[in-house]
């Protein structure tokens, strides 16, 4: 009998759980995959994290990972194929990473929904998500390629899904911003093989219903 796997608590568009997926499909690690409704999130993954927050991984034999930045860590720790552990300049891509969790989600999230903001215009909250995190993303994207230096690593997995949301809240003015190193690193996620495959479409569970596998096969799909 095969041993259960790991299970992934996960939200399809949420930037921190698609972080984890990608962790996990560049190790190819299997896990099994429920897909939650936040707005009425079940209990098994209540009981395992009270703050309720996706991604949570649940290994079994009660060790739980209920942050996305460990579940990345962990996958790559199991099997790194890619090198997705190695940086050129890993303290660039230690505070690209730590800003994009702090400032640049703070100014993000105000950018997003403005209207919940209105002390301060969408373009003003813009332009200090620019300042902290694409800013420096740009300059160094307009010498190497990745945030990892000739190749991908655990930083450009981790930042790219903000800066997937944060492209998206204005596209027409994305489209021509001064930011074509960052353009050209996102749209090379967006159709990367990796990507598509962690944002296959599942549907929610609820308990009782088959396990769905997601892991090496949800890769080879692509």
């Amino acid at each position: 009998m095969q041993p259960a796997l790991p299970v992934l608590y996960s939200f399809r568009r949420c930037p921190y759980a698609i972080r984890a997926r990608l962790g996990l499909l560049s190790a190819g690690v299997a896990v099994e995959l429920r897909e939650v409704d936040l707005k009425r999130k079940p209990a098994e993954l209540l009981a395992l994290s009270p703050a309720a927050t996706v991604p949570v991984l649940n290994l079994g034999a009660g060790k739980v990972l209920v942050h996305s930045l460990d579940i990345l860590r962990w996958a790559l720790q199991q099997h790194d194929p890619e090198g997705w552990l190695g940086a050129v300049n890993e303290p660039l891509a230690q505070q690209l990473v730590h800003t994009t969790d702090t400032d640049f989600k703070r100014w993000l999230d105000r950018y997003k929904y403005a209207e919940r903001f209105p002390e301060r215009s969408a373009a003003e909250w813009r332009a200090d998500a620019v300042r902290c995190l694409i800013d420096p993303l740009e300059a160094w994207l307009v010498q190497h390629p990745h945030i990892g230096g000739a190749r991908r690593c655990w930083a450009d997995a981790a930042v790219f899904p903000f800066v997937r949301q944060f492209a998206a809240v204005d596209a027409a003015w994305w489209a021509t911003a001064p930011f074509s190193a960052t353009r050209r690193w996102l749209g090379e996620w967006l159709d990367s093989t990796v990507f598509g495959a962690a944002m296959q479409k599942v549907p929610v569970w609820v308990p009782g219903a088959p396990p769905h596998a997601f892991g090496p096969l949800a890769a080879q799909a692509f």
